[in-house]
């Protein structure tokens, strides 16, 4: 929740357990921007405040995971404790700040794609539309990054309009070709890597998610907002990174 200071408010929450050296911070089980605000702040507070120990967080849709070294937290914070119990409790500290820390915005990223996917005349009769409403459709909404996970800069995005969401294919795809833009319920995304994928691809883009050859090779992060330009074959053409 954010209130009209901009600032994130208090949400229930639940601190278990994810593994041996992980924390796992639940919010409310839901897609919800909000929410989403309140795991990414979380998480960019632990990475500019954090203990000894700390590894990394993992934000998701409505958690997120905290990774630390067992061995450096019991030998600097918890010699008494638990290393769970001293990550638990600093977190919820952390968590009690948040409330009056501004949220860091994210980018906005434009994202061309030429629609041309495999699925798109199968999604426009599934959904009793033309090709091109799909596409208005698709390229009306600004989607928000909610996490990053499945391939190196996978990014899930949301919401797409009720209008033209599609489930999962119920057979996946052996191979999807890196670039590829997809939708899956009420999400849509964009194949970093050429890989398996069950989203009903409706078209590709031109840029490179995921590059290697960058210093921060993946364009899109959690918190920023998308917004997807159609473009022609020819300028898909002389813009291809791939």
């Amino acid at each position: 929740m954010i209130n009209k200071n901009n600032t994130i408010l208090p949400l229930p929450y639940s601190i278990s357990p994810l593994n041996e050296t992980a924390v796992l911070v639940s919010f409310e089980n839901s897609i919800d921007a909000g929410i989403n605000e309140k795991v990414i702040a979380l998480s960019q507070l632990l990475q500019q405040n954090n203990f000894k120990g700390f590894i990394e967080t993992v934000p998701a849709y409505n958690s997120l995971a905290i990774f630390y070294d067992v061995a450096a937290v019991k030998k600097y914070h918890a010699p008494l404790f638990t290393a769970f119990e001293f990550v638990k409790n600093f977190t919820e500290e952390k968590i009690q700040t948040i409330r009056s820390v501004k949220r860091d915005s994210g980018q906005v990223v434009n994202i061309p794609v030429y629609y041309n996917g495999e699925d798109l005349a199968a999604v426009a009769a599934e959904k009793q539309l033309a090709v091109e409403e799909i596409i208005r459709i698709h390229t009306s909404t600004s989607y928000r990054v909610y996490m990053i996970g499945f391939l190196p800069g996978f990014a899930y995005m949301g919401k797409v309009d009720e209008r033209i969401a599609v489930p999962r294919l119920t057979s996946p795809r052996t191979n999807v070709n890196a670039g590829a833009v997809g939708i899956a319920g009420l999400q849509t995304g964009i194949y970093p890597l050429q890989s398996p994928g069950g989203w009903q691809l409706i078209g590709q883009t031109p840029l490179k998610i995921f590059d290697t050859q960058k210093n921060d090779p993946c364009l899109l992060k959690a918190g920023d907002s998308v917004q997807f330009i159609s473009i022609t074959k020819e300028a898909f053409e002389k813009l291809n990174e791939y």
